[in-house]
């Protein structure tokens, strides 16, 4: 019976890993401009959640992991899944042969969770910078996990945190060192960062694919569960003890992921930590009626941060609850999570 029971589990947890392949791998080559076309489809069910390709070249002389010169969607862009994804390849102008080259795709799931796009109504009636108002929102991509602190160190060698743990939220960082962060993944990674510093101006190019900020509007919208919300008032439950750590039930930071995800599959939208925000606060910001994509009051020194934290009461854990603070400031209770963009390339 025991063997059964073993067997059992085996394959449950063999087809929930196999559950996401790439599949019908289709591969053209342009003959004057010499650059390799790659469509390829992910089968299973991703429920929301994305992914990266690992991609082999080889020509019988060299093989090539991830070469230079690709881009594309799980490339240069993530993966929401489906079917006719595209990789572009030019190897003739990173000097590798133009010609003769097979290839093979591996998927690498991330902690990134697609948001569809769609129309909510941003704010509520509680407090009057919260003012209700229809506000719509572009899809894009954003983490299920508050930055830790392994990430942080990762790119920024060294950690700032005043509790410490590799699966802890980093915390104790200014406004302007999650745009640092922002910025130095990107490069890492090879993307183009998001963000430019001009005369202690920082500037934001809506068109790159790096890591940023979200918006507040993108914040919120991800922390009410977009398209499938359920109209809590805290991100995933309206008992709040399910979903945030915060004043009754911590004394301090707490291990990112163990309280209850929302709709998207989200965690710690609410408590544990505050998370900075790209826009400037302005109390009276909601009034002017900026409904499509808004980025915010550009207010230079004082930023909007979300989410409450496990130090505050329970009230800052609300959806639609603003926070502000100096964009130099650092305190124990506030990091970051990032997002990307989703460009919707023609299938």
């Amino acid at each position: 019976m025991k063997k059964k029971i073993f067997l059992l589990l085996s394959i449950l947890f063999i087809s929930q890993f196999y559950a996401q392949m790439v599949s019908n791998v289709r591969v053209s080559r342009d003959p004057d401009c010499g650059y390799y076309k790659i469509l390829y489809d992910i089968n299973g069910e991703t429920n929301g959640g994305c992914f990266k390709i690992e991609l082999t070249a080889s020509n019988g002389k060299q093989e090539l992991k991830n070469p230079k010169g690709m881009s594309g969607i799980g490339i240069s862009e993530l993966c929401p899944g489906g079917k006719d994804n595209i990789i572009f390849w030019y190897p003739n102008l990173f000097g590798y042969e133009k010609e003769n080259w097979d290839f093979s795709l591996n998927l690498k799931i991330t902690n990134f969770i697609l948001v569809k796009g769609g129309r909510f109504i941003m704010g509520s009636n509680e407090k009057k910078d919260e003012f209700p108002h229809n506000v719509t929102v572009s899809s894009f991509f954003i983490s299920k996990y508050e930055v830790t602190q392994k990430e942080w160190i990762k790119i920024m060698k060294n950690n700032p945190s005043a509790f410490k743990g590799d699966d802890l939220p980093v915390e104790n960082i200014s406004w302007l060192d999650a745009i640092d962060y922002c910025n130095k993944i990107s490069l890492k990674e090879g993307l183009k960062p998001c963000y430019s510093d001009k005369n202690g101006d920082i500037i934001c190019d809506w068109t790159a694919n790096g890591y940023r900020l979200p918006t507040e509007a993108e914040w919120e919208y991800a922390a009410k569960g977009g398209i499938q919300s359920k109209g809590y008032i805290f991100s995933g439950s309206n008992d709040v003890n399910t979903v945030a750590w915060f004043e009754n039930n911590a004394t301090q930071t707490q291990k990112i992921g163990t309280k209850k995800p929302n709709e998207l599959g989200l965690y710690d939208m609410s408590g544990n930590v505050f998370e900075w925000c790209w826009d400037g606060y302005d109390e009276n910001y909601y009034f002017s009626k900026q409904n499509f994509n808004p980025k915010g009051y550009e207010n230079k020194w004082v930023k909007v941060a979300r989410g409450g934290c496990w130090n505050y009461n329970s009230d800052y854990c609300k959806n639609a609850r603003r926070a502000k603070g100096d964009r130099n400031g650092k305190w124990n209770n506030t990091g970051l999570r990032v997002v990307r963009n989703y460009f919707n390339y023609p299938r």
